[in-house]
């Protein structure tokens, strides 16, 4: 017996569909541009506190290797919330000196780039908060994108969304990052922004939609 696709249905399909398209678009510029070659500098001395438990493994080679890896990314990441270089290079070193602090006290090892993810979004949402940058006025790439280096690597349609992006409400965006990026659920992101599921999914869906309007737009112009 044949099934027909009511009105409903198809709704759902396409709504499912559109979703699934552009946070493709989102997260396939974001981690575009957090792999684009960096210009930062950063450094980070680990000083050993005295605490004994943080003799039962190497804490400092441990911050060491894990700064090699994820240090780049941090940096872009931050970039993506904050509105110049030396404030992102500020809230990526405290990262690492948090994790120094407290590596010993990680259980699982291999959680801990997302733990250091979490600081950084927490660390610049924070920064913003104190009204140290507004980020309602200007864009937080617009030193970044459109370099000669970036146009090598990045595609004009990853640039159009990562600017795009940035015109999104604090909320929406972070949302957006924490779930394309960085891959987290709704739970973890709620936990991570400290607000509720509803919320979570509220920004997300608001997001997406404001996204595409301004994608549109702009192919439209």
């Amino acid at each position: 017996m044949a099934t027909t696709v009511g009105p409903r249905t198809s709704t759902a399909c396409a709504t499912m569909w559109f979703v699934d398209a552009l946070g493709v678009r989102v997260r396939d510029a974001l981690i575009s541009w957090c792999n684009v070659p960096a210009w930062y500098s950063v450094e980070i001395a680990l000083i050993g506190d005295g605490d004994t438990t943080r003799r039962e493994f190497d804490v400092d080679g441990f911050v060491a290797a894990m700064f090699r890896d994820q240090s780049v990314q941090l940096l872009r990441l931050a970039r993506l919330f904050v509105d110049d270089r030396t404030a992102a290079e500020d809230l990526v070193q405290e990262a690492f000196i948090r994790l120094a602090r407290s590596a010993h006290r990680i259980e699982d090892r291999t959680r801990a780039p997302a733990y250091l993810r979490s600081i950084v979004v927490n660390l610049a949402r924070d920064h913003n908060r104190r009204g140290l940058v507004s980020m309602r006025h200007r864009s937080p790439l617009s030193e970044d994108l459109g370099g000669a280096d970036d146009a090598l690597i990045l595609h004009e349609d990853q640039l159009e969304v990562l600017g795009a992006l940035h015109e999104l409400p604090d909320r929406q965006r972070v949302c957006l990052v924490l779930r394309y990026y960085d891959e987290l659920g709704i739970d973890e992101i709620a936990a991570t922004i400290g607000v509720s599921r509803n919320s979570v999914k509220t920004h997300l869906q608001r997001g997406l939609a404001a996204l595409q309007l301004r994608l549109t737009t702009s192919a439209e112009t």
